[in-house]
């Protein structure tokens, strides 16, 4: 065996021994769980607001605005982080996720200024994710257009 297989041979071996053991079906349950949690929590503000007597637009834009808000207000008091390592994927659920990936960076990033730390940095974690999901959905529309 020459010496750069055995290196690679001893670094597997260490990165094997250095990492954590994986609970997979735990970690599933948890994220299922407190994904489940939020959601309902979700469909419990939309219920409430539609017995108020509001539109079903009106529903979905005022439930929206109640779980990005309940989300950065999370974050900001640092349980959002929590709940993440907890429950892993499960609190990665869409909107609140997203949110938590702005007001994440812009608590981090406040202390250097305005411009060059809050509107520099804001999008940091949530870029990648907004790029990427025009430039999908533009693909998807242009394959649908030819489709049909």
């Amino acid at each position: 065996m020459d010496n750069s297989a055995k290196n690679k041979k001893l670094y597997q071996e260490m990165v094997k021994k250095a990492s954590p053991n994986s609970h997979i079906i735990k970690d599933c349950v948890k994220a299922f769980v407190i994904g489940g949690i939020i959601c309902c929590i979700g469909q419990f503000i939309t219920n409430y607001l539609k017995e108020l007597g509001l539109t079903q637009n009106d529903t979905g834009i005022y439930t929206s605005s109640v779980l990005i808000f309940l989300a950065s207000l999370l974050t900001g008091l640092g349980l959002y982080g929590k709940l993440g390592k907890f429950a892993g994927a499960g609190s990665i659920v869409p909107i609140t996720g997203f949110s938590n990936s702005v007001t994440s960076p812009a608590i981090e990033f406040k202390k250097e200024g305005f411009i060059t730390g809050l509107g520099a940095k804001i999008f940091i974690v949530a870029g990648p994710v907004i790029l990427y999901g025009v430039l999908t959905s533009v693909v998807v529309g242009i394959i649908y257009y030819f489709i049909k």
